[in-house]
């Protein structure tokens, strides 16, 4: 399990702000070590954003996204007390979900 995803959600009058890095290493399977080994694959594959228990964000990443990747998004209808969760899977089968409450 990777790194805690860090979520920050501000509201803008009837708009909110979300924020999400996602701690990954992020690796192609292309880059080499000092010693000529590759480094192996590990990137996550898909992520979702659910507000309450329903997804409202359903993304895929690959390859071509950097380490740590982050995300932000605008969304209606947030409201102080909602409950904002984040998960991802990568492509060794690893998983992280994290989820905060709105304020």
């Amino acid at each position: 399990m990777g790194e805690q995803i860090k979520i920050r959600a501000q509201n803008q009058g009837e708009t909110t702000d979300i924020r999400i890095l996602m701690q990954h290493p992020m690796e192609t399977g292309q880059r080499k070590d000092d010693k000529g080994q590759i480094f192996p694959a590990q990137f996550i594959q898909t992520f979702t954003v659910s507000l309450n228990g329903k997804v409202i964000i359903d993304g895929q990443l690959n390859t071509s996204v950097s380490k740590n990747p982050l995300f932000t998004f605008k969304a209606r209808g947030i409201k102080s007390g909602d409950k904002l969760s984040v998960a991802w899977t990568d492509n060794t089968g690893d998983k992280r979900q994290d989820e905060i409450t709105v304020s």
